[in-house]
């Protein structure tokens, strides 16, 4: 496997555009204002995530534009972009006339979410191992690859130290971080894209049963790296397959000890 803690090469200079100083101007301006709108979708949209997850919204909780731009101190539009984003990932709904809420609690799609998880990261964990191979014979290096690798380690050490503190609140969203960018590792538009659409979901149960599985959970992804790095493809699939398994099977024994 090609260093993962290698750097990037410098990107080129950009080339001298035919253009006038007030049109490259108005140009960086609205460039600015559409990079600092999208921001504050991210920004907010990401608070609004973790508040649904965490009960702040509870589930079939009406979103209001309006209270939500006063509650998270941003104008209506990063608002807006924020629970379209959301409505993507299955946090959010929205009905006409009625506005957007929050979707039902995942526990009621559970053991969809966990078949669908189980077919679909075992293929992403097959098609990694793949691509890592190609990058230790040289068929096909990519830089891009390198850097996801090497993003990879850095979040199964945040990990380690957020499981050391006992602050499993953070280790959902490392969790997820972690099974994307496996799903970036195999080179697949449409494993990423199709992660993404339940990653919202995914996320929401692991953080139910996170302080039981989270512990168990987090060294098996060291397992699951391992065969992808040896380019082991029919392993990596296997070892993924028994990790979401075990968190399947984890969650429904929490459930089991729920009292009625």
């Amino acid at each position: 496997m090609p260093d993962p803690d290698s750097s990037p090469s410098d990107a080129s200079s950009p080339s001298n555009a035919a253009a006038t100083p007030g049109a490259h101007s108005v140009a960086g301006a609205s460039k600015s204002s559409s990079a600092h709108s999208t921001s504050s979708s991210v920004n907010v949209g990401a608070k609004i995530r973790h508040d649904i997850i965490t009960g702040v919204h509870p589930p079939g909780g009406k979103l209001r534009e309006a209270a939500l731009a006063k509650q998270y101190e941003v104008s209506r539009i990063p608002i807006r972009e924020a629970l379209r984003s959301l409505e993507a990932e299955g946090l959010v709904e929205s009905r006409p006339y009625s506005g957007s809420m929050v979707a039902p609690s995942p526990i009621e799609d559970a053991e969809d979410l966990f078949e669908i998880r189980i077919v679909l990261e075992s293929a992403t964990a097959k098609r990694a191992a793949k691509r890592a191979a190609q990058q230790s014979n040289g068929e096909a290096p990519d830089e891009r690859w390198r850097m996801i690798r090497k993003e990879i380690n850095e979040i199964l050490a945040a990990g380690d130290i957020v499981i050391g503190q006992e602050r499993y609140e953070d280790l959902a969203v490392l969790n997820m971080r972690f099974h994307f960018a496996v799903a970036e590792l195999s080179g697949s538009l449409s494993f990423v894209s199709l992660l993404r659409q339940i990653s919202g979901k995914i996320e929401w149960l692991y953080s139910l049963n996170v302080t039981r599985r989270g512990p168990q959970a987090w060294p098996e992804h060291r397992d699951i790296i391992a065969a992808i790095d040896a380019g082991q493809e029919t392993k990596a699939a296997e070892v993924m397959g028994q990790h979401v398994r075990r968190s399947r099977d984890s969650y429904f024994a929490m459930m089991a000890d729920r009292p009625a």
